[in-house]
């Protein structure tokens, strides 16, 4: 019985103490984030790859990438976490590009924007029975 807790308790020591690294989103090595300032579309897809997220209504390229370094269960940490923001005009140049660090998000900005509510701006009558009994005026032909 004492070998079989010596063996248990060796096991566990030493797959305890083994490092472990783990990836998210795209792999970018350390010459890929010194020189991210790229100029265009196709040499951004040739160094880092096709995006996590493509936003196409506002024509912008998302990539997530993330490091956490783990040495046992209760030693766990997060290296670096990022996304890179890149917006493209026209013609397929960058004209914007971001990067936000995960890790403290307390630096990210909520945007103010906000979209109109006719509903609400329309009287209580209006808003439950619609359009119903609205005329319109026909134009008149000269």
């Amino acid at each position: 019985m004492t070998k079989i807790f010596i063996i248990i308790t060796i096991l566990l020591f030493s797959f305890s103490c083994s490092n472990e690294i783990n990836y998210s989103g795209k792999i970018i090595n350390q010459e890929n984030l010194d020189n991210i300032n790229f100029k265009n579309k196709e040499y951004l897809l040739t160094k880092l790859g096709s995006p996590s997220y493509i936003d196409p209504i506002e024509n912008k390229y998302f990539y997530f990438t993330e490091k956490n370094f783990r040495k046992s269960i209760f030693k766990e940490r997060q290296e670096y976490s990022y996304i890179f923001v890149f917006n493209f005009d026209e013609n397929d140049k960058i004209i914007y590009s971001k990067v936000y660090d995960i890790k403290d998000l307390q630096n990210i900005e909520n945007i103010k924007f906000k979209t109109d509510n006719n509903l609400v701006k329309r009287g209580l009558i209006e808003r439950i029975f619609g359009g119903v009994g609205t005329q319109r005026e026909l134009p008149t032909s000269p």
